[in-house]
């Protein structure tokens, strides 16, 4: 009995001991609802994977509030392993890489012993991470961009045809115009208004909205989003407002619930929201591409980036780090990569995930799925592929208030824009001298 028992006791401190022995690896994240419960479910799944690294997500608030809470962390010695940081906050993060705050994405892959090739990501989401060197910056991990979302029930109901979606931003308006005669009191909505409607809008048209490549080429771009074709489009959008055509619905992706709830018709919004809509939507729906202007040039081009990042914050044990690769290297299989897809509506970041998600058949079962990637696939331009500027968080915000102040006709589409172009400006001069080597 005496040696039954010790046996047992060495096989339970054996078991302690390796307990004790996981390294735990934190990560700061902004996913909520479905999307935070698919947050937590990667963490448990890779967690099951292996015994020597779990991965603990935590919930810090939105973009902007995961961002200076990691920022604050980070001074005081406390920052995540993991951080997510939206693509509006790229630039800050690679202006903080020169100055040690965190690690390139590369380093971290191969210092764990894992082959890392970006050429293996969807062009328009490697080079959006990739820095002026060459070097990929940060894991893309949930990349979205801007799609329409349409309630065929409604449209149906009020006799706009279900077969052919609108394509053109006339078309929308006649649409919308169709659902207010039919008595729908929200024909048309947007969310994440400055990233869908002056962001995407701009590359979709191949139209600069900052200078020097949208900020790709360097920290001296400056605005230029008050052009002619910028100020027609918001002037088409105050009037669709006063009208009742357009409700505003709030800031950031507040509107994504308006859509939901089938209280709202017709939405711009991100193709993530694809996971909060097929889990809520009472009424069958689809998904448009970005509604253009059929007498630009060179529309329609190709939307941009959004979503996030996943960036490793500096200060941490090598040990840790190996944990970092190797999640890192779990996200990387197609296999889960395409499972992610398929749940969320964020792109298959890699082309193999892409085919394999196709060749799954998803794409002709779930119709309009394929939309966001076949917008992302295209061969970008200078002013196509991607818009990387410095304190555009800030920049976001003051786009919000102003283009508000169109929606109430406080303010025409002319006189906002130049103010947010004056406004904007001024932050990007104050990021290039804070961050001029």
């Amino acid at each position: 009995m005496k040696f039954k028992f010790t046996l047992a006791a060495m096989a339970l401190a054996a078991s302690s001991m390796s307990a004790q022995a996981q390294t735990e690896i934190q990560w700061w994240h902004s996913m909520s609802g479905a999307l935070g419960d698919w947050v937590g479910d990667i963490a448990k799944d890779f967690n099951a994977t292996q015994k020597d690294y779990k991965v603990v997500p935590v919930f810090k608030g939105n973009y902007d509030e995961s961002m200076t809470a990691a920022v604050a962390a980070y001074r005081t010695g406390n920052a995540p392993h993991i951080l997510q940081v939206f693509e509006v906050g790229t630039a800050t993060m690679m202006a903080s890489a020169s100055k040690g705050v965190v690690i390139p994405v590369e380093k971290i892959m191969r210092d764990g012993g894992y082959k890392f090739d970006a050429k293996a990501y969807v062009p328009a989401v490697s080079g959006y991470y990739t820095a002026p060197n060459g070097q990929m910056m940060s894991f893309p991990f949930n990349s979205s961009t801007t799609v329409m979302w349409v309630n065929l029930d409604a449209l149906k109901a009020a006799g706009v045809s279900t077969e052919k979606l609108p394509q053109t931003w006339p078309e929308v308006a006649l649409a919308a115009a169709k659902l207010k005669a039919n008595g729908h009191k929200c024909p048309f909505t947007t969310a994440w208004q400055g990233w869908t409607q002056l962001e995407s809008f701009s590359t979709w048209h191949n139209t600069e909205l900052a200078t020097k490549g949208n900020g790709m080429k360097g920290m001296d771009a400056r605005l230029v989003l008050n052009s002619p074709l910028h100020v027609r489009h918001i002037e088409n959008l105050g009037n669709m407002a006063q009208q009742g055509l357009f409700v505003y619905k709030g800031r950031a992706g507040n509107a994504g619930a308006n859509f939901e709830s089938g209280e709202c018709a017709i939405s711009i919004n991100s193709s993530a929201a694809y996971a909060g809509v097929s889990k809520n939507a009472k009424f069958k729906f689809a998904v448009g591409t970005l509604p253009y202007y059929p007498d630009v040039a060179g529309a329609p081009q190709n939307t941009v980036i959004g979503g996030a990042s996943l960036w490793a914050m500096a200060g941490k044990k090598a040990e840790e780090y190996k944990g970092v690769a190797a999640f890192f290297n779990y996200l990387s299989d197609p296999a889960i990569q395409s499972a992610n897809h398929k749940r969320t509506g964020y792109l298959p970041v890699t082309m193999a995930s892409f085919k394999m998600t196709e060749e799954s058949g998803f794409y002709k079962q779930n119709p309009g799925t394929d939309v966001s990637v076949n917008q992302m696939i295209r061969k970008t331009t200078e002013k196509s592929r991607g818009i990387r500027l410095g304190n555009y968080v800030q920049i976001r915000t003051i786009e919000d208030e102003e283009l508000e102040q169109v929606w109430a006709g406080k303010k025409s589409a002319k006189e906002a824009l130049d103010s947010i172009v004056k406004r904007g400006n001024e932050l990007l001069e104050k990021f290039e001298k804070a961050n001029k080597s």
